[in-house]
């Protein structure tokens, strides 16, 4: 077992990796749920009759799909805080970054839900007396959510893979906790620390993401979308 290197997989290595998997899935979950609130809201404002608005929020969109989220991290934890002279640490740079760029592929999912709804449905709530706001509350962001969903678990399922560029702006997750137990290992010479370690990381994303992906292949099945 030594020869193979698999004594790097101790008690000491699974609790360091639990750690960093804590610190992962707190900055994802923490992103998901502000990225759908605000991406509720922005892909709401984006089927508004006024155009400017939607100008707006439709050249928001076209940044963060042109903005590598690795210059994101950067530009937040480097070069921003810097120029403004901001103390801000990683775990917060992560949390705004991830948001920024989930918030605005949440606002077009949710703008595609919305506008995929059949006109009639519109037509015929405006018909019984409801308001705007009503008409979104009752009609159609419950229709737009059931819609969306497959496409937000896709989404979700992005953003914790994402996290895994936390490491390059130093914050312990748990990629940034493998490398470390890697260096240590490779001090001691253990050169299969890198092949287990990676790859215990590499089966902890596929055993999050997978599920995800196949829910959400098996909900767009089920809606006929």
């Amino acid at each position: 077992m030594q020869n193979l290197g698999l004594d790097i997989l101790d008690w000491i290595t699974v609790k360091r990796l639990a750690s960093g998997l804590y610190f992962t899935l707190e900055v994802a979950l923490i992103s998901i749920v502000l990225s759908v609130i605000l991406g509720t809201i922005f892909g709401v404002l984006r089927t508004s009759n006024n155009c400017f608005i939607r100008t707006v929020f439709r050249i928001y969109l076209e940044i963060v799909r042109v903005l590598p989220t690795l210059v994101l991290l950067y530009l937040l934890y480097y070069i921003f805080p810097t120029d403004l002279k901001i103390d801000i640490n990683g775990r917060t740079v992560g949390i705004i970054a991830f948001t920024f760029w989930g918030a605005a592929e949440m606002s077009d999912i949710i703008r595609g839900a919305i506008i995929s709804i059949p006109k009639h449905q519109k037509e015929s709530a405006q018909a019984i007396g409801l308001n705007h706001v009503q008409l979104f509350r009752y009609v159609l962001l419950p229709q737009a959510f059931q819609r969306a969903l497959p496409a937000t678990l896709n989404l979700s399922s992005r953003i914790v893979m994402t996290t895994s560029l936390l490491v390059l702006i130093g914050v312990q997750d748990i990629t940034k906790v493998g490398k470390e137990i890697i260096e240590y290992a490779t001090m001691m010479n253990n050169p299969m620390a890198p092949f287990w370690i990676y790859g215990v990381i590499l089966l902890i994303f596929f055993l999050i993401c997978y599920p995800l992906s196949k829910l959400a292949t098996f909900l767009t099945r089920k809606s006929g979308q």
